[in-house]
């Protein structure tokens, strides 16, 4: 693709989800990074779309968790469920209230009875699953009908582990890349792109935040 922000309408090939480091993920993420990936009012965008769509007390998922979630500090919830690559991280993580070890990439269904959670974040991470599809599919099952998904992403991440379409798009095609994949799922509602980059005096500072968020379809 020549135009980093057109989206093709013919199906995405399977060499758009090719890697540079096609080694196991377990390997890349082996020793724990114990650092955020993106800056304080980045993280503060994350927190303020958690706060506008993940309800008090509900059941999260954070899906390609760590060692910190971004919850709001102030809401409690009655339960916080991480999916990640390192144990380490997830055990770091004061938030969770259970962690299961999976790679998404090679085990896309989730350990999961369906409506078992009533809202889910996947945070700076979409650019690195080479099935997205299937686990968004997989992740609308295991939400509550009408329940929120907030995708959220920057600029940043680990290149050699991010596909190659993820590369070839600017920022607006990243979004459409990231709508088209709930779209493709089919089991998704009311999905809207949003940048939430941080602004001052109408520039933008520090990293920029862009989220997707779909709503669980009715089954």
């Amino acid at each position: 693709m020549d135009d980093h922000s057109a989206m093709p309408d013919a199906p995405i090939p399977p060499a758009a989800f090719q890697r540079q480091d096609e080694s196991p993920d377990e390997r890349f993420y082996a020793s724990p990074r114990l650092v955020t990936h993106i800056d304080d009012q980045a993280i503060a965008a994350v927190t303020q779309l958690y706060r506008e769509f993940f309800p008090a007390e509900g059941r999260i998922l954070d899906l390609m968790s760590s060692w910190i979630s971004h919850l709001p500090p102030e809401v409690q919830y009655r339960q916080v469920v991480g999916v990640g690559l390192n144990r380490t991280e997830l055990e770091h993580n004061v938030r969770l209230t259970g962690l299961v070890v999976q790679n998404l990439n090679t085990t896309p269904r989730l350990p999961f009875e369906d409506a078992s959670f009533d809202a889910c974040g996947i945070t700076v991470s979409v650019d690195y699953l080479t099935r997205p599809v299937e686990v968004l599919r997989d992740l609308g099952r295991v939400l509550v009908p009408g329940g929120p998904v907030v995708i959220s992403f920057s600029n940043r991440c680990f290149p050699t582990k991010a596909v190659a379409i993820w590369h070839r798009l600017d920022a607006a095609g990243q979004l459409a890349l990231v709508q088209r994949y709930l779209q493709e799922a089919e089991n998704w509602t009311d999905i809207v792109g949003l940048d939430r980059s941080p602004r001052a005096s109408g520039r933008r500072t520090g990293d920029p935040l862009y989220a997707v968020v779909g709503r669980a379809k009715a089954r």
